[in-house]
């Protein structure tokens, strides 16, 4: 804009000075047409804005599959509310997964943290039960489980199968680590005192293969209830004994029965200290193993048995009168090459601890405790040995029994070996077995073929014999049987004589009484004489003196 040169002269023409011009603005020399794309774009503008901001964050979740999911449709729910929406979904570039990308509300964002969970939601059964039946109807849709985590994330890899256990569910985790996982599945119940306390929540295989490490989840308020002292063990199916008491049968639920169970309990009298979060423990195989009272010191021998081994396996007891005292570890087979002979060592494991009751009274009474070696030389010094038992004629299970014998030679254990070996025995139906075994040795040496022989000779010839007893009675039957009743007969008829004889009425006994009354007159005079002379002995020389006239 331009503006003419003023004269500095004081006398200057105002006449001549030059009409002001309006300056145009920019937006003055724009077209009234471009106004209204303007305010369009304008407008457009915003709305974008206020839509993205609106959309929230935009996450990526990766899945095996998209088995029930579809774009623009499928919903991300947390707690039954919807928070998002699946806005696409694509396969991986490894082909091996698939990528789904979902948009989480404005309001939802504070959810997507290191430890937050995503999983879809569909129709499941399994043993824990039936799931998801409502999506029948509504659809799959994405549940989530928002995390603990401060760290924030927007790629997640989903899970296949959804948790047992919510972040949100009071309660802690516990690890129990078992030879094998028996019949235990995710899902699976923890039982205390036979009520439901809580689930198994995972596994997986230890490094090497050696055993498995669970997971499971106490709820609140039992995870109080779980200490130091604590034991875990196999509830799964029905547990079978037989004992002096009866047969006892034992299980937890009748879901434990049909899908498998753990429970846990602690010893009575253990201290009821807390265990920490995360704490790990042995699972047992049953109640008995886990309840037994820990070992403070264990001992490693080596047996030898001259029976057979079959029926003895791993975890059968070592007994002593009826008291567990160890367990016995392998049964093994050895070769010795300069012998060349088998032998058949058992490793056993003894509880010295259990065999000292009076060593731990005489150390609470001011003794000094005895070492477990010298307790145990000091056993076999007097007897004891050990002897493998059958322990059910059923099964034909064996076990190892310790005893006294008084009557054995004197042994001790060698303990320059690795382990040390301890003495045995042998009785019981191996000495049955062995006698038996000898008597059919001595059997096998008879010559029954020669025996066989000779007894048919005899057979014949007593058969022979029996034919001529036959003979012989046939020929008295048909010759001497008419004889000998004529002969009855006979005798028969002198019987009756005899007895006409010796009638009451008969001559012969009135002559036979007359007889006996003249002999006992002459008894009764040979009596008077008899008295006579013993009175009057000189009467034999001078003869009876003249009686008075």
């Amino acid at each position: 804009m331009g503006v003419a040169a003023v004269s500095d002269g004081p006398h200057a023409n105002l006449d001549e000075l030059p009409a002001a011009v309006p300056a145009r603005s920019v937006w003055g020399r724009l077209p009234l047409v471009w106004i209204l794309p303007a305010m369009v774009v304008l407008v457009g503008g915003f709305v974008v804005v206020r839509e993205r901001l609106a959309q929230g964050t935009s996450i990526e979740i990766r899945f095996e599959n998209a088995e029930g999911l579809e774009a623009n449709k499928t919903k991300v729910r947390y707690k039954d509310v919807d928070i998002g929406e699946v806005r696409d979904i694509r396969v991986g570039d490894d082909r091996r997964e698939v990528i789904v990308t979902a948009d989480i509300h404005r309001n939802a964002s504070a959810y997507l943290v290191d430890d937050t969970r995503f999983w879809v939601v569909r129709p499941r059964v399994s043993g824990a039960g039936v799931s998801g039946l409502a999506t029948l109807v509504s659809g799959a849709f994405i549940s989530v489980d928002v995390g603990h985590s401060a760290a924030k994330r927007d790629h997640f890899v989903g899970l296949e199968v959804p948790p047992i256990v919510t972040a949100d569910l009071p309660g802690r985790e516990f690890i129990l680590h078992a030879d094998d996982l028996g019949s235990l599945d995710i899902g699976s119940s923890v039982f205390y005192r036979h009520i439901t306390a809580g689930q198994i929540v995972g596994y997986n295989l230890d490094p090497g293969g050696a055993g498995v490490t669970i997971k499971v989840f106490i709820n609140a308020p039992f995870d109080v209830y779980v200490t130091g002292e604590t034991r875990f063990w196999q509830a799964s199916g029905i547990d079978m004994s037989v004992n002096a008491d009866g047969v006892k049968l034992r299980t937890e639920s009748l879901a434990s029965i049909l899908e498998g169970g753990v429970a846990f309990g602690s010893p009575t009298g253990a201290p009821m200290a807390r265990a920490a979060a995360d704490a790990a423990f042995t699972l047992f195989n049953d109640q008995d193993r886990a309840m037994r009272p820990r070992e403070i010191e264990i001992r490693a021998f080596v047996m030898y048995f001259g029976g057979t081994l079959r029926g003895l396996s791993p975890g059968a007891p070592v007994d002593l009168q009826g008291i567990t005292v160890g367990e016995v570890k392998s049964v093994d087979v050895e070769y010795d090459e300069r012998a060349g002979s088998l032998a058949f060592p058992v490793v056993v494991d003894l509880y010295p601890q259990r065999l000292r009751g009076r060593a731990q009274h005489a150390a609470a009474a001011g003794l000094p405790p005895i070492d477990s070696r010298r307790l145990i030389d000091s056993l076999v010094a007097h007897g004891l040995r050990a002897e493998l038992k059958t322990g059910n004629l059923l099964t034909g299970q064996k076990f190892i029994s310790l005893d006294m014998h008084h009557d054995v030679s004197k042994e001790k254990v060698v303990w320059s070996e690795q382990p040390a070996i301890f003495p045995t025995i042998s009785g019981g139906l191996d000495d049955i077995q062995d006698s038996v075994g000898v008597i059919a040795k001595k059997l096998s040496k008879v010559p029954f073929d020669q025996l066989s022989a000779r007894l048919l000779g005899a057979m014949n010839s007593l058969d022979q014999t029996l034919k001529s007893a036959d003979q012989l009675l046939h020929n008295v039957d048909t010759n001497l049987a008419p004889q000998i009743q004529s002969t009855l007969a006979e005798a028969q008829a002198a019987l009756k004589n005899a007895k006409e004889l010796l009638g009451q009425d008969a001559p012969l006994e009135n002559d036979l009484g007359s007889t006996l009354l003249q002999v006992s007159r002459a008894a009764k005079s040979i009596s008077a004489l008899v008295d006579y002379l013993e009175r009057h002995p000189e009467s034999l020389l001078r003869g009876k003196p003249a009686g008075p006239p």
